[in-house]
């Protein structure tokens, strides 16, 4: 699996879009860190859950 993300990208979680837009903190391997905005910091497996990444705001 390769991860299209950066530290620094805003994503969100399409199966919990109520956590609102996050920023992507870290990743290792599989990994994601994501500190979002309504329910703060969240590790995210990417093997399981994908992330959309942001690309106009």
């Amino acid at each position: 699996m390769i991860l299209d993300f950066d530290p620094g990208d805003k994503v969100i979680n399409p199966l919990n879009k109520e956590w609102g837009i996050g920023q992507v903190q870290s990743i290792i391997n599989e990994k994601v860190t994501v500190n979002f905005e309504n329910v703060g910091k969240k590790v995210i497996n990417a093997n399981i859950i994908e992330l959309k990444k942001i690309y106009n705001e």
